[in-house]
C-alpha cells in the first residue's frame, strides 16, 4: 500500500526541501543586508526575499492538502505532475521576486492556476467517492462509459 503513495510522498519531500531552501535564502539575505531578527524591514532587497519566502510558506499547507486529496481521490499521476509544475513555478516566483516585484507575477499566476486545478481535481474525487459510497452512483465511471460509446 505504501508503494501507491510514493509519488505524492516524493513531491511532498521536494516541497519541504524547497521551503527549507527559501528559509536559507532569507538567512543569507539577512546577513548580506545586515537585517537582524526580529526586524523584517529596512532594505528593499531583503524585504523582497522575505516576502517571497513568507508568501510561499503561506501557500504551502494549501498545496500539500489539495495535492494529497487530488492524488488519493482522483488520480495520483496527474496530481504528481501538477505538483511538479507548482513547485517549479514557486521556485521561479521566489527567484523572480528576489530580483524585482514585477518578476513575481507570471509564476505567481501560474502557481495559483496549478492550485486551482488541484483543488478542482480533489473536489471531483471526493464528491465522486461520497456519491459512490452513499448514493451508489459513481459519476466518473458513468462519464467514462458515455465517452466510450
Amino acid at each position: 500500500m505504501l508503494d501507491d503513495f510514493a509519488p505524492l510522498a516524493a513531491i511532498t519531500i521536494l516541497g519541504v526541501l524547497q521551503q527549507a531552501y527559501f528559509s536559507l535564502q532569507v538567512i543569507h539575505a539577512r546577513r548580506r543586508f545586515h537585517i537582524s531578527p526580529p526586524a523584517v524591514s529596512g532594505n528593499e532587497d531583503f524585504e523582497r526575499v522575505y516576502r517571497a519566502h513568507l508568501n510561499s510558506s503561506e501557500y504551502f499547507p494549501m498545496f500539500l492538502s489539495v495535492l494529497w486529496i487530488a492524488g488519493v481521490f482522483f488520480n495520483q499521476t496527474l496530481a504528481f505532475f501538477i505538483g511538479v509544475l507548482y513547485l517549479c513555478s514557486r521556485y521561479k516566483y521566489f527567484k523572480g521576486y528576489s530580483e524585482s516585484a514585477l518578476k513575481r507575477l507570471r509564476p505567481l499566476y501560474f502557481s495559483a492556476t496549478m492550485l486551482w486545478i488541484l483543488l478542482g481535481l480533489a473536489s471531483i474525487g471526493v464528491l465522486n467517492q461520497l456519491s459512490s459510497q452513499y448514493l451508489g452512483y459513481n459519476p466518473i465511471t458513468a462519464a467514462r462509459s458515455h465517452i466510450e460509446l
